[in-house]
């Protein structure tokens, strides 16, 4: 089964924002996950779908992948904390708030699905009371 992984550091939106849209592609696959992304009215899920883009393109380069972009999906997205820069807001009589500018590191992991095995033969596939009357007769 193929892994790939992509990440994309510094992205200025807070974790929890983007948590919120990686929540939307969890486990879906690439193709699903990313006409969700498109149809998504937030500012990240841009970000988002060209990070899932690149992990697809890393997986097609894997050696061992079967050439199938069909059977990838989302195998884990999640959103770290990066790092805040911090800013200075005018407040009234002199005084100063601080403004945290929050950033975040996007990961996004693709896996390939196992292949479906070939369903038995019908008489082993049968419940055991039919092949029981079968047996009978």
């Amino acid at each position: 089964m193929i892994e790939a992984q992509a990440t994309s550091k510094y992205i200025r939106t807070s974790a929890q924002k983007a948590g919120l849209v990686l929540e939307l592609i969890r486990g879906k696959d690439v193709n699903r996950a990313l006409a969700t992304l498109k149809f998504t009215r937030k500012a990240i899920a841009e970000d988002i779908s060209k990070l899932l883009r690149s992990a697809i393109a890393n997986a097609q380069q894997k050696e061992g992948f079967s050439g199938d972009v069909d059977r990838l999906f989302v195998s884990a997205c999640y959103a770290n904390q990066g790092p805040s820069q911090k800013r200075v807001r005018p407040a009234p009589m002199g005084r100063a708030y601080r403004v945290l500018k929050r950033t975040a590191h996007l990961t996004v992991q693709v896996a390939e699905r196992p292949e479906k095995i070939a369903a038995m033969s019908p008489e082993k596939a049968a419940p055991k009371k039919a092949r029981a009357k079968k047996a009978k007769e």
